[in-house]
């Protein structure tokens, strides 16, 4: 398996090797760490992508166990190790990021494709920053945030909204935006004007398809907002779920990513062809009021 080029996709690539390579021994996780210099709960984090162990002998050590002895492999392995190590650039914003975040933009980095619903809020990564800032601004004194943090967030995803239009291997999205979430004015008349015009724009590239669900429609809702992110090479599909109290959901069990498949599935038979969500947009800049 090639190496992806961002820190925590070799990480997760890393992990995804490992918990493979230990399930093809028939070991237990405490099998694998027993009378190793980490914890069984330590190879759990990281088989899952959360961290790395640092230790090239430590990872030597877990190889070997695990039966491998082609020399060139286990040095491939260490070099993607010591790679992984080194930090994305939004780590420098990690601190004032909600518990599950880093995460999640660490896995969004490594995605080839997202496909993502939202039934209350434009897409983050279809916001403009005027749209983000509202936001944040309007939830401020509720959320008891600072102008710190407001600035931190808006800037870290005015830079994930840029693997839309990099030249290289720009990031796939599939986006599915509710109407009511369209309706619902953050900042004003000529911010959500800005905004639809923003999403308008962004659905004209090819590697972005954007489909509204009417609120007239009868198929299939769903109450949360949630996205999936599809790695590159024989990683796992990865599902993220926005919870209350800022929590954020991510899972890479088989089970989840079918399931959330077939709702972005059923949302997507519902929603209007993408073919009409220019129209729609313009109807709704005409229609919109203070």
């Amino acid at each position: 398996m090639a190496a992806p080029h961002r820190p925590t996709a070799r990480r997760i690539a890393l992990g995804h090797e490992l918990r493979e390579l230990r399930r093809r021994v028939g070991m237990s996780l405490q099998e694998a760490s027993k009378g190793m210099p980490f914890s069984d709960t330590k190879l759990q984090r990281v088989e899952t992508g959360l961290q790395d162990l640092r230790s090239a002998g430590a990872l030597r050590k877990l190889l070997i166990r695990y039966g491998m002895t082609d020399e060139e492999e286990i040095e491939r392995l260490i070099t993607t190790q010591r790679t992984a190590a080194s930090q994305e650039w939004w780590m420098l914003n990690a601190a004032n990021m909600p518990s599950g975040v880093p995460r999640f933009l660490g896995i969004e980095a490594a995605a080839q494709e997202v496909r993502a619903y939202h039934p209350t809020l434009v897409l983050g990564l279809l916001q403009t920053e005027a749209y983000a800032r509202a936001r944040h601004e309007g939830a401020k004194s509720i959320d008891e945030t600072t102008t710190e943090f407001i600035e931190d967030s808006v800037s870290v995803r005015m830079m994930r909204k840029e693997a839309l239009t990099r030249g290289e291997d720009p990031l796939r999205l599939w986006a599915i935006l509710y109407e009511p979430a369209l309706r619902h004015v953050v900042g004003g008349v000529e911010v959500m004007r800005e905004q639809y015009e923003e999403i308008d724009r962004l659905a004209a590239l090819d590697n972005v398809t954007v489909q509204v669900l009417p609120q007239t429609m009868r198929g299939h809702l769903f109450e949360h907002d949630f996205s999936l992110m599809f790695l590159r090479d024989a990683m796992p599909t990865t599902i993220q779920v926005d919870g209350p109290f800022n929590a954020t959901f991510i899972s890479d069990k088989r089970r989840e990513a079918g399931r959330f498949s077939r709702h972005f599935e059923a949302l997507s038979r519902s929603a209007l062809p993408s073919e009409e969500t220019p129209k729609f947009l313009h109807r709704l800049s005409r229609e919109i009021k203070e």
